[in-house]
């Protein structure tokens, strides 16, 4: 049996647009491509929600408020993600992590499935949320 890693992300909406990283192209997993907009490791002392919001911090700038958890498939067995909807923070987002992300955008919903995405089978489960954000 293989070791399932816990990651915790966040797909944060506004406006009806949700925003993604794009994964530096020298990034060892998933390189050059679409993610969601905030995410990593759980650490030993953390619980998923309270990593979602040091990600956001970390990788955004932002403090996430009332993450809300959303069902989310990945095809890597590896990993055992832990997905939240966020639709209220503090801040602006911005990208505070340049050595893991090249790039940050709002996207229309329509526009995702044009996107080379790290996990594509997510899209589902991406847009739902986006429609669960604007009701």
């Amino acid at each position: 049996m293989v070791d399932r890693i816990a990651i915790a992300v966040a797909v944060l909406v506004r406006d009806g647009l949700v925003l993604l990283v794009h994964r530096h192209p020298a990034r060892r997993w998933y390189p050059d491509s679409w993610s969601f907009s905030a995410g990593g490791h759980v650490e030993a002392d953390e619980l998923p929600h309270q990593a979602v919001g040091r990600e956001c911090l970390e990788e955004l700038g932002v403090h996430v408020h009332d993450p809300v958890p959303i069902p989310m498939t990945v095809s890597d067995p590896t990993l055992d993600v832990h997905a939240f909807l966020v639709t209220c923070w503090d801040g602006e987002p911005v990208n505070a992590a340049p050595e893991e992300h090249d790039d940050l955008r709002w996207f229309r919903p329509g526009e995702l499935a044009e996107l080379k995405m790290a996990h594509p089978e997510s899209l589902p489960n991406l847009l739902s949320a986006v429609q669960v954000a604007t009701g």
